[in-house]
Formats: structure tokens, sequence, C-alpha cells
């Protein structure tokens, strides 16, 4: 388990600057948990269990646990990593039914005084199964089989944790799939979940909207892009077309969707028919050329534009039965669909005013009303960020969004270099999670995106979540020393 004799120094070939970059935020996000806690006693604020105190003993026992995971050899991580991952699957499964209810979710584990969420470590244990996995000799991210395999390593702990009515964390999952990408995964994929996102924002904030007299925005919206779609997916796979068809495609299409709008507006009709009929014409002509060619690539654009119309009139279905009352609010919030002025609106409202209050330099240090006067929930945890924004202004938010840009940079240089797969996959894993949890909670904060309750890594309070975030870090920091070593 510990390196051996060569590699037994792992902090004198460590990554000092990420090191110190990690160490930076950490500190950083003590100094605002001071702020969020402060309510004009200064004596209360550092009693033992108040919030900065605890903070400083989950954070000293972060440390410890790095520099733990920086001891930890290479090999036995990888012979590990199924049995660990196997071991975090059985306890999100039994997380669910022994956890008690807190704030709405099943997925706190209390222990005495302690509480520990196993989300927050399945990451660390599905980007070690992922390394391995993609570590394997010959394994190529191809064949159905190989995405059926990687998609379950991930998708599993991701089910488990929705399981646990906790959305936020289950969402944070899908930056494995970045990282997929990188180690051969097909472009396609991801096109079509930002299609997926986009359909969905279309289909709720457009809904029994009408444009030009007759015509329904939604459907005239989502014919638009279903056909922009499917002409760039024509663009990508047009090596196998016949001389000169992208150009006659595209000066047809244009030519036909001129006329239709004209005549629909001179007869005021709904013009959403025009770009149905066009979309029709392209499914039989894309469904002809792949028997006619035998290419699949146009046999898979035609399954787009019927599985996208599918989708598309699915979405309500999905919004009202599927998620619940508290997620379809969220959402609508975030959209501008409805003002909740009470619940998620207000938290958002409350950290905006916090945020803009602060101005370019902020109010300083312990000066920060909003805060003080706990007018923004989790402004701790979740909404730290206000806390920045009030108290350090424009200023302190960008410095503190550079610290994350450089070190987000940093891991994907580190893990680019890497000799080792596993290494490499692992390293891009860490990255990727820090980098949706950041725009995630700071787009959360802003009012960009919806609510989901996720934490600034480093930076919000709790033990759980820094524990997990520093072993993430300092495993890979780990095998990164020894990868060097290995090079002296």
């Amino acid at each position: 388990m510990i390196s051996s004799a060569k590699n037994s120094t792992p902090l004198r070939h460590i990554d000092w600057f990420t090191a110190i970059l990690y160490l930076l935020l950490v500190m950083a996000g003590w100094v605002t948990i001071c702020g969020a806690s402060y309510d004009f006693d200064l004596h209360a604020l550092f009693q033992f269990g108040s919030r900065p105190t605890m903070q400083l003993i989950w954070i000293g026992l972060a440390l410890l646990l790095g520099y733990a995971a920086l001891l930890i050899d290479t090999e036995f991580l990888e012979n590990v990593a199924p049995y660990f991952y196997i071991f975090m699957l059985l306890l999100l499964a039994v997380t669910i039914f022994v956890a008690p209810n807190i704030k709405g979710s099943h997925s706190w584990l209390v222990i005495g005084p302690l509480r520990l969420q196993p989300a927050e470590f399945a990451k660390l244990s599905t980007a070690m199964m992922l390394a391995w996995l993609l570590g394997k000799y010959e394994f190529h991210i191809r064949s159905l089989r190989s995405y059926l395999l990687v998609f379950g390593i991930v998708m599993t702990p991701m089910l488990l944790i929705l399981l646990q009515s906790e959305t936020g964390s289950a969402l944070v999952f899908a930056a494995f799939f970045l990282v997929l990408y990188r180690e051969g995964m097909t472009g396609s994929l991801l096109s079509l979940a930002f299609a997926a996102v986009v359909f969905f924002v279309v289909a709720l904030v457009l809904e029994d909207k009408i444009w030009w007299q007759h015509t329904r925005a939604d459907y005239f919206m989502i014919g638009l892009l279903i056909l922009t779609f499917t002409m760039a997916g024509i663009r990508l796979y047009a090596r196998r077309l016949p001389r000169h068809f992208w150009q006659i495609v595209g000066l047809s299409s244009a030519g036909i969707l001129i006329v239709g709008v004209m005549l629909c507006l001179l007869w005021g009709w709904d013009i959403s028919f025009v770009l149905l009929g066009m979309n029709v014409l392209l499914f039989i002509l894309l469904l002809l050329l792949a028997l006619r060619h035998y290419y699949m690539p146009f046999f898979m654009l035609s399954l787009f534009i019927v599985g996208s119309a599918i989708y598309f009139f699915s979405v309500n279905y999905i919004f009202g039965e599927i998620l619940e009352p508290h997620q379809q609010t969220r959402i609508k919030v975030a959209l501008n669909i409805e003002e909740d002025y009470r619940g998620n609106g207000y938290n958002v409202d409350q950290s905006k005013i916090a945020i803009g209050s602060g101005g370019l330099t902020g109010k300083g240090f312990l000066q920060g009303t909003q805060t003080k006067l706990n007018y923004v929930p989790e402004q701790a945890t979740d909404f730290i960020f206000c806390t920045v924004g009030e108290e350090q202004g424009f200023v302190g938010c960008i410095l503190l969004l550079t610290g994350y840009a450089t070190l987000i940079l940093r891991l994907c240089i580190l893990a680019e270099r890497q000799e080792k797969v596993f290494s490499r996959v692992f390293g891009y894993s860490v990255a990727g999670i820090l980098l949706f949890h950041l725009f995630v909670n700071v787009g959360m904060v802003i009012g960009l995106v919806p609510v989901i309750g996720i934490p600034l890594p480093f930076f919000s309070y709790g033990g759980s979540s820094l524990w997990g975030f520093s072993l993430l870090l300092f495993v890979f920091l780990g095998l990164d020393a020894r990868d060097k070593a290995a090079k002296v």
C-alpha cells in the first residue's frame, strides 16, 4: 500500500504550485466562513462548536487525509479500485434506507456527533474505477459494449444518489462525460446532450406563446433547431455525399424557408408548419441516402429528427410527472417563468443583492450587512460565494475565480503529461469534477442555473465535501509525484 523506497518521499516530487493553490483556497474559504458566521459577537465566532472552529478541525483532518493519500502506491490504487467502487455502491444503497430525513434527502449517515455524506466519496471511487477500466490494456471507447461499461460505471452511483433525493450531488457525475470525451468518446453524444438541454428549455420557456399572429413560438423554435442541428450533422459527415450535395441542400432549404415564411405571413398561417415540412423532407432524404450508400451516420441523423420531435413533446410530461415540485419551482425560477419570493427565488434574490451591494472592492471583512443579518440562507455552505461578493466585492470574486481557473488548468496540464492512462484519466476526472462544481455553484448563486445545492470546492463549510475534494486532489498529486519520480 505504501510507496516503495524509490518513491518513499512524495513531498520531493509533489507539484507544490497545485498544493499551495489548494492551501490558499482552503484558508480563503475559512476566512469567508468566519464572515458568513459573524453576527456582531466576535467571541462567539471562535467558540468550540461554532462553524469557523469546526471548519478548522475539518481542515486539519483534510490535511492528514491528503498526506496519507500521497503515500499510497499507484499499483495499490489500481488494484483496489474495483473493490472500493463496489464498496461505495453498497454504502450508497444502504444509505437510502438507514439515513435520516435531513432537508428532504436521505443522504447523510449520522454516527454520533459525526455526519458523513457517502456521495462525496463516491466521486473518488467512480474516478478510480473509470481510470482502472480505461487503463486496461487495449480498452477503447468504440464498441457498444465499451459504451455500456463506461456509462454503467458513471450512471450506477448517479442513480443511487438520485434515490437518496440528492439531485445536486447526482448531477455532478455528468462531469465524467467530459473525461470520456478526452479518452475517445464521440462528440456526437455531447452534442445530443446539449441539444436535449436546449429543447427542454425551449419547450418550457416558449410554451403557449404566439408569434406572428398564429405561429406557435415553441413549435417554430424547435423546428428551426432540429433543422439546424441536422444540417450541421450533414455538413460534418458530408464526405460520402454526391458532389455539391451540401450546396444544393443548403440553397434549397433556404429557398423553401423564405418562400414558406412569406406565404404564411401573407395568409396568416402558422410558420412552424413550414419547418415541420422541411424536417419531414430532410428525414426522407437522409433515410434514402442511408439505405442507398449504407452509411450509418445518415441513418442516425434521420433518427435524430424523429427522436428530437418525440423528446420535445414529452418534455411537459417529464417536467410535470417525474420532477418533484421543488425541482420544478427551481427550474421555473431560474428560467424566469415564474417568481418565488419566499422559496428558492428568495435565496437567489438575496444572494444577488448581497453580491451587488459589495460593489467594486467590497464592504470589508466582517462588514457585510446581508450576511451578518442572515438574509441569505446557506450563506456559509452552498451560497458562500455571495459572502465573497459582499465583503470583497467584484475584485475579490475575480481573484477567487482566477484561482479556481488556474487550479483546474494546472490539473489538466498535469493530467496530460502522465505516462499511465490510469493517472491521466484520474487527473482529468478531478479537473472535471471541480469545474462542474464551480460552474454550477457560482451560476446558482448569481441566478444563471437552477438552485440544486452543491458546495463550492474547498470553500464551503462542511467536513464531507472538504475531505472528498481533498482526497481527490491529493490522490492525483501522489500519482503525479510518483510519475515524476519514475522519470528521474
